[in-house]
C-alpha cells in the first residue's frame, strides 16, 4: 500500500504537467473552433442581409418600373418592374435559407411583398385596359406606401436583430477566451486537490455503482409494471367504447324497431276487428301495417349497408347520364325552394357501381341538402375525373391510390361544425328534430361506397354550407348493354304450365312464396329441405325454375342447385336469402351469373324477378 502511494506520488508532477498540456490545447481549440464559428454566423448573417436587401431593391425597381408605365404608359418602365418580379421569389428563398428563423421572417414577408405585387400589377392592367385615371386613383391611395412600411419595418428590425447578434457573438468569443485563461490558473491551483481526492473517490466509486444498478434494476421494473397497467387501461377503455358504440346502435335500431312493430302490430290488429263490419277502414289499416313493414325492410337495407354487407350488383356506369337523368326527379323532390344546378365533366370515365344505390345514395344526398336549406339555397351536383396519389391514400385507412370519378354534392346550407362531421357517418347520429330523420342516410351512403371499393369525404364550415364527395373507383373494362329497368307498377304474370319449386325451411315464408307464385299465375310446388327438393325434382321433370333459400340446414342453396343441375341442366335457379354473408354474395357482391332476389320482397318484386329469370337467354 505504502509503494502505491509512492508510486502515486511519483507520478504527480508527469500527471500534473500532461493535464495542464491537455487542458491548454483543448482550450485552444474550443477558442478556435468559436471564432470559427462565430465567423460562419458573421457570413451567414451577412448573406441574410444580403437577401434582405436584394428583396427591397427588387421591390424598389417594380414600384418604379409601375410608377412609370403609370404616369407614361411606356412599355420601357416595365422591364425594371419585370425584372425586380422574377428576382424576389429567389431573394426571399436565400433569406429563409440563411435565417434561423428565416421560415418565419419570409412567412411574414412574402403575403405583404405578393400584396405590394399585386397592387402594382391591377395598376399596370388597368393602364393596359385603357383606363389610366383609374390606375393613378389607385396608385395615389396609401394601400402601396402602407405595405412598402410594413415591409421596411421588418427588415429594419432584422437588420438590427443581426447586428445584435454579431456583437453578442463577438462579446462571446472575448468572454470565452478570459475564461479560458482563468481556467488554467484555476486549473493549476485546484489540480493537486483533484488528485489528493482522486485516491478517496476511487474507494466509494464501486459502491456507487452498486446502488446505482440496483436502483436502476427497481425503476425497470416498476416501469414495466407501470406499461402493462397502462396497457390493461387501455384496453378496458376501447372495450368500453365498443360497448357505448354497440349500445346506441341496438338502441336507435330497437326505437325505430319499436315504431314500426307499433304500426304493424296495431294497424293489423285494427284491421282484424274492422274486417267484418268496416272493410274500407279495415283496407285502411292493412296500408298503415304494410307502410309500417316497408319502413322496417328500408331500415334494415340501410343497416346493411352501413355494415357493408348489401349485395351489390355492380355494372358499369356513366355518371353523368345518371345524374342527367335524375335531375327532374331531384327537382320534383327538393320543391322549388332549391336551385339544382348540374356541372358534368366532359370525357368522364365509367365506374362500376350498383345502379340503385348510387341513385339512392344521390337522393339521400341531395335530401340531406335540401334540409340543411329550409329557407331554399342551390345544390350542386358535379362530376369530374380524379386521381388519389399515394400521399393522400397513406394519410387515409381504406384508401387505395388510383383513378376514380368524382361526384360531387355541394349545398349552401348551413354546414357543419368539425364535431358533427366527425361524427356524420355514425348510425343513428342526426341533428335533425325527433322525427325527422333516423340518423341512416349518410351512413348508407357511407357503407354503400365503401363496399363499392371507393371514398366518401366531408368538407364543411359552418355558415359556409357543405360539400360530399363521392370517389368511386374507374371501370376500365368493356361496356355492358344497358337494361332498362322494370317500373314499380308492373306486374308480369305467369302461365300453369311454368312450374316452380320453391324450397325454404321457415314454414311461413315458404307457405307467402307458394301463395303469391300462385296469385300470379304460376305451378307452385315446395319443398322444407335440400333433400325433399331434390326428390320432388325426380317427380316433376317439368319444372322450370328453382327457387330457393340460400342458408338451410344440412345442405345450403348454392349446393342444392349444383345438385339439382346435374339432374335438370336447362333448370333455371333464383337465390333468396335475408343474410348476405353466404355461398352466393362474396365481398358484398353477388357472383357472377347469379339470380338473387333480397328479403323481404313483394308480389310485385317477386313477379317481375320471377319473369326475368324464365325470359332471360
Amino acid at each position: 500500500m505504502l509503494g502505491g502511494n509512492r508510486s502515486v506520488r511519483s507520478m504527480s508532477p508527469v500527471l500534473l504537467g500532461f493535464a495542464l498540456l491537455v487542458a491548454m490545447v483543448v482550450g485552444s481549440l474550443w477558442v478556435a473552433h468559436e471564432q470559427s464559428q462565430e465567423a460562419v454566423e458573421a457570413r451567414r448573417v451577412f448573406t441574410y442581409h444580403a437577401a434582405l436587401t436584394e428583396t427591397l431593391s427588387a421591390l424598389k425597381d417594380g414600384e418604379i418600373g409601375q410608377r412609370g408605365y403609370v404616369l407614361t404608359g411606356d412599355a420601357r418602365y416595365l422591364v425594371p418592374y419585370d425584372s425586380g418580379r422574377s428576382r424576389i421569389d429567389p431573394a426571399l428563398d436565400d433569406a429563409r435559407r440563411h435565417s434561423s428563423d428565416g421560415a418565419a421572417v419570409v412567412a411574414r414577408l412574402r403575403p405583404l411583398v405578393e400584396r405590394k405585387f399585386a397592387e402594382m400589377q391591377r395598376t399596370i392592367d388597368l393602364v393596359r385596359a385603357g383606363k389610366g385615371g383609374s390606375a393613378v386613383s389607385l396608385v395615389d391611395t396609401d394601400q402601396g406606401i402602407d405595405l412598402m412600411d410594413q415591409i421596411r419595418t421588418i427588415i429594419g428590425v432584422e437588420r438590427a436583430s443581426a447586428r445584435q447578434s454579431i456583437e453578442f457573438g463577438q462579446e462571446r468569443v472575448a468572454h470565452r477566451a478570459f475564461m479560458l485563461m482563468l481556467g488554467l490558473v484555476v486549473g493549476l491551483a485546484i489540480l493537486l486537490l483533484t488528485l489528493l481526492l482522486w485516491w478517496r473517490s476511487q474507494r466509494t466509486q464501486f459502491a456507487e455503482m452498486r446502488v446505482a444498478r440496483d436502483e436502476a434494476q427497481a425503476a425497470s421494473a416498476a416501469l414495466r409494471e407501470q406499461m402493462a397497467a397502462r396497457e390493461n387501461a387501455e384496453n378496458a377503455l376501447r372495450q368500453i367504447q365498443k360497448m357505448e358504440s354497440i349500445g346506441q346502435l341496438t338502441g336507435g335500431i330497437a326505437h325505430d324497431f319499436n315504431n314500426m312493430l307499433a304500426i304493424v302490430l296495431g294497424s293489423l290488429d285494427l284491421a282484424q276487428r274492422r274486417l267484418a263490419n268496416d272493410p274500407a277502414r279495415a283496407l285502411t289499416s292493412i296500408g298503415h301495417a304494410r307502410e309500417g313493414a316497408e319502413r322496417a325492410a328500408t331500415l334494415t337495407a340501410r343497416l346493411l349497408a352501413f355494415s357493408r354487407q348489401q349485395p351489390l350488383a355492380p355494372e358499369p356506369v356513366d355518371a353523368n347520364k345518371l345524374v342527367a337523368s335524375m335531375s327532374e326527379l331531384l327537382r320534383r323532390t327538393l320543391g322549388e325552394q332549391v336551385m339544382v344546378e348540374t356541372v358534368l365533366a366532359g370525357g368522364l370515365w365509367r365506374t362500376h357501381a350498383d345502379i340503385g344505390q348510387l341513385e339512392n345514395a344521390i337522393v339521400n344526398l341531395a335530401v340531406n341538402a335540401r334540409d340543411a336549406m329550409p329557407g331554399g339555397g342551390k345544390l350542386t351536383i358535379e362530376t369530374a375525373n380524379a386521381h388519389l396519389d399515394d400521399a393522400y391514400a397513406a394519410a387515409r385507412a381504406e384508401i387505395r391510390a388510383g383513378q376514380y370519378v368524382l361526384i360531387c354534392i355541394t349545398d349552401t346550407g348551413g354546414g357543419m361544425s368539425a364535431e358533427v362531421m366527425e361524427r356524420a357517418f355514425d348510425p343513428f347520429f342526426t341533428t335533425k328534430p325527433i322525427g325527422k330523420g333516423t340518423g341512416l342516410g349518410l351512413s348508407q351512403v357511407f357503407g354503400f361506397v365503401k363496399q363499392s371499393g371507393g371514398h366518401v369525404a366531408i368538407y364543411s364550415e359552418p355558415g359556409e354550407g357543405t360539400t360530399i364527395k363521392l370517389y368511386l373507383p374507374r371501370f376500365f373494362g368493356a361496356a355492358e348493354p344497358a337494361h332498362p329497368p322494370a317500373t314499380e307498377t308492373e306486374m308480369p304474370m305467369g302461365s300453369v304450365e311454368e312450374v316452380i319449386l320453391v324450397v325454404e325451411d321457415e314454414q311461413r315464408v315458404r307457405h307467402f312464396s307458394v301463395d303469391a307464385l300462385r296469385e300470379l299465375g304460376y305451378t307452385a310446388i315446395s319443398a322444407g329441405g335440400a333433400a325433399e327438393a331434390l326428390a320432388l325434382l325426380d317427380e316433376q321433370p317439368r319444372v322450370a325454375l328453382l327457387f330457393t333459400d340460400v342458408v338451410m340446414p344440412e345442405m345450403d342453396g348454392r349446393r342444392l342447385a349444383e345438385a339439382a343441375l346435374v339432374k335438370c341442366p336447362d333448370l333455371r335457379i333464383l337465390y333468396t336469402t335475408g343474410y348476405t354473408r353466404n355461398a352466393v354474395v362474396h365481398n358484398g357482391r353477388l357472383d357472377a351469373g347469379v339470380n338473387f332476389l333480397a328479403k323481404p320482397y313483394s308480389i310485385a318484386q317477386l313477379a317481375r324477378k320471377v319473369r326475368g329469370v324464365l325470359d332471360e337467354a
